[in-house]
């Protein structure tokens, strides 16, 4: 039995005498003992192979005539009241920590396939089940619809989506043809069962269900989750009580993780769009790309545009900010460049002044970094100039090194911008690389020691790989972020785009 400390007993004594409509000093004289319990005595054994019995026992005599039957046990005394308040109360105390500490595991939850986990996972403990399977189907039918199972596989799924959606107790809730809060259903005794559904639940090995919408009137119909038993089951009253609470929870934490879903999804999608929908094909040169927008949707970009006379041109640039502010100034700033490539692209240096002063004039409060280098593949001749952007690496059998720029501040900085070009030339089967300042800062290096890195892994790519762009770009994103672009946590984009010469 629980050891409830003493103010916490007069708390459920309050309570009773108010349920009761009793004073507290009556309460307690009802609920107390009365009396005192008398002292109970345990049978002592003899002493037995050499075992001395306990001080203060005589050994029975050698001879003794045979002992009287021993009498039945009395029956258990009926437990004081207060030790049942005690019992209940050290349930509900119980009900409560276990329901704080699922709700503070799934507040963790920073995304939503995660948090639909987690809800699975934690209403499998509440409910007394092993497996289960949430839907995801909005009721404003603006998605995402998708469906998560635990200890289920996917052909698992596959095989419960055969049965038709009239037939399951989640079907009949998302279509809105259960007006129950809760849908309990024993599939062997249910009276016409979809045969369908029986034989999936015979091949599956699961006898009964119990299933919950996912809804509340703030965030609407989310979906449906439910819970598969192996035997004929079902949740007695205190777990349907404490699922009930811990699904209104969940179903308000979804909702908040769905929408911030969605503006991720709106941001990739708008970025995306403001990209390049595929690269130009030119001879004597290949081309690679790598990007990722943050969560947040950045403002780096990345073009590449075939030029008169066999000429192509490379740019990759940062806006400073994040979000559709963001998004929207990088569309701009791509797009004029283009024209200006178009013109006067032989000049990077007469593009990035062009750029500055339309950035300058038209958003004042803005500032971006720019490198922009005029290819002309059938010479192997690169001619670039930068605005605060870093510089390039080149990459090969023989050299592995950054190219020398000239120093400059990014556009939108100084009065008038203008810094001299610079030429390199890549030999036969080099790589160009260039990238934004993204893949440095997800390191979470220092700057000298994320260049470091950044040139370690341009070194390390293997001899095989060095005939392909984009397995020289994937090398060294792998070393440069080995978990990934999307297990990091950065606000920051990520660009490289890589140039292989022939």
């Amino acid at each position: 039995m629980l050891d409830i400390p003493s103010p916490v007993r007069v708390h459920v004594e309050t309570l009773l005498a108010t349920q009761n409509d009793m004073g507290v000093c009556d309460a307690i004289e009802q609920y107390a003992p009365v009396g005192k319990p008398e002292a109970m005595t345990t049978p002592r054994l003899p002493k037995v192979a050499g075992i001395d019995s306990p001080p203060g026992q005589v050994p029975p005599p050698a001879h003794t005539v045979a002992p009287a039957p021993a009498a039945s046990p009395a029956p258990p005394a009926p437990a004081a009241p207060g030790a049942v308040i005690q019992d209940r109360l050290a349930g509900w105390v119980s009900d409560l920590t276990t329901l704080h500490e699922l709700t503070e595991r799934l507040a963790r939850t920073a995304a939503l396939e995660e948090a639909l986990h987690e809800l699975l996972r934690a209403g499998a403990a509440l409910v007394g089940a092993r497996r289960g399977l949430v839907v995801l189907e909005p009721g404003d039918g603006l998605g995402p619809d998708t469906t998560v199972g635990l200890g289920l596989s996917r052909p698992d799924l596959g095989h419960i989506e055969t049965v038709p959606r009239g037939a399951t107790s989640y079907g009949r809730i998302l279509d809105g043809f259960s007006t129950e809060d809760e849908t309990r259903a024993d599939l062997f005794a249910e009276d016409g069962l979809d045969p369908r559904h029986r034989e999936v639940a015979a091949r599956l090995g699961y006898a009964a269900s119990y299933a919950l919408p996912l809804a509340t009137d703030d965030a609407g119909r989310l979906g449906a989750a439910v819970w598969f038993y192996d035997e004929p089951a079902a949740p007695v009253e205190r777990q349907r009580h404490l699922i009930g609470l811990y699904a209104r929870y969940a179903t308000e934490h979804l909702a908040r993780l769905l929408e911030l879903e969605r503006t991720r999804a709106w941001s990739r999608t708008v970025a995306d769009e403001l990209l390049p929908a595929r690269l130009p094909r030119v001879a004597g040169v290949q081309l690679a790309v790598r990007h990722r927008s943050g969560p947040r949707g950045g403002g780096d970009w990345y073009d590449a545009l075939p030029l008169p006379e066999g000429a192509l041109g490379l740019a990759v640039g940062s806006v400073t900010g994040s979000g559709a502010s963001a998004l929207a100034a990088m569309g701009r700033l791509r797009a004029s460049l283009r024209a200006y490539a178009v013109m006067e692209g032989e000049d990077p240096v007469a593009v990035l002044s062009d750029l500055e002063l339309l950035l300058r004039l038209t958003e004042p409060a803005r500032s971006a970094t720019a490198l922009f280098a005029y290819c002309e593949p059938a010479l192997r001749k690169i001619v670039l100039a930068g605005a605060g952007h870093s510089p390039p690496l080149v990459i090969g059998e023989r050299r592995t090194e950054f190219a020398e720029t000239t120093l400059s501040a990014p556009l939108g900085m100084l009065a008038c911008w203008e810094a001299p070009s610079v030429e390199i030339a890549p030999d036969p089967g080099e790589t160009v690389l260039l990238y934004t300042d993204g893949l440095l800062h997800r390191t979470g290096d220092p700057m000298d020691r994320a260049f470091a890195r950044l040139h370690a892994a341009a070194a390390g790519v293997p001899k095989a790989l060095r005939e392909d762009p984009g397995a020289i770009a994937d090398h060294v994103l792998h070393a440069m972020l080995p978990e990934g672009l999307d297990a990091v946590d950065s606000d920051e984009d990520v660009v490289l785009l890589a140039a292989r010469f022939a």
